[in-house]
């Protein structure tokens, strides 16, 4: 039985996503590597560690660090207090400048069902060494709230201007600073 497993059976489902999240992320994260025949470093993962990861975090705009889809997909959210707020589940690339506009996150649900996907400005957001976590300076709370997407849905109608100043209207009224 896996830790999630006993997790849920004690009725600890925040703590069971947690761990099925970070699992999933991790995996994600190891996959092209193995598929590609090379030996991925595993890395421990404990508070130590992420409190180091967290604090090390660097704006993803204004650097001179690029990013692979393949990385980003699946990799965990964090607050800046290492609170989990989901995993990326999408990239949004703007029509009128071809660059990336938002970053999708999958939050809460089981294995994908009954979750919710909330689009976030990627200029917002801060990067480990290895994007392996990224950084967002919000609050569950605050991403409760937010305008959510349907999956694979932003903006399916042509209406990316609307969807996009609803979206930024939002972050800009709530965002942390």
């Amino acid at each position: 039985m896996t830790s999630a497993n006993i997790l849920a059976r004690r009725g600890q489902h925040q703590a069971c996503e947690s761990s099925l999240a970070t699992s999933c992320a991790i995996y994600k994260g190891y996959a092209p590597d193995m598929g590609n025949g090379h030996d991925p470093k595993i890395e421990v993962q404990d508070s130590d560690w992420r409190a180091h990861q967290v604090a090390t975090a660097e704006p993803v705009i204004g650097g001179n660090r690029s990013f692979r889809s393949a990385q980003l997909i699946g990799t965990s959210v964090v607050s800046p207090q290492s609170e989990d707020l989901g995993s990326v589940s999408d990239i949004v690339l703007s029509p009128q400048t071809g660059k990336v506009a938002y970053l999708v996150i999958g939050r809460g649900g089981l294995f994908e069902i009954d979750e919710k996907y909330v689009p976030m400005p990627w200029a917002d957001f801060q990067a480990n060494t290895g994007a392996t976590m990224l950084v967002l300076d919000t609050t569950k709370g605050k991403l409760n709230a937010a305008p959510e997407v349907k999956e694979g849905k932003f903006s399916s109608h042509g209406d990316f201007a609307q969807q996009s100043q609803k979206v930024d209207s939002y972050w800009k009224a709530h965002f942390l600073n």
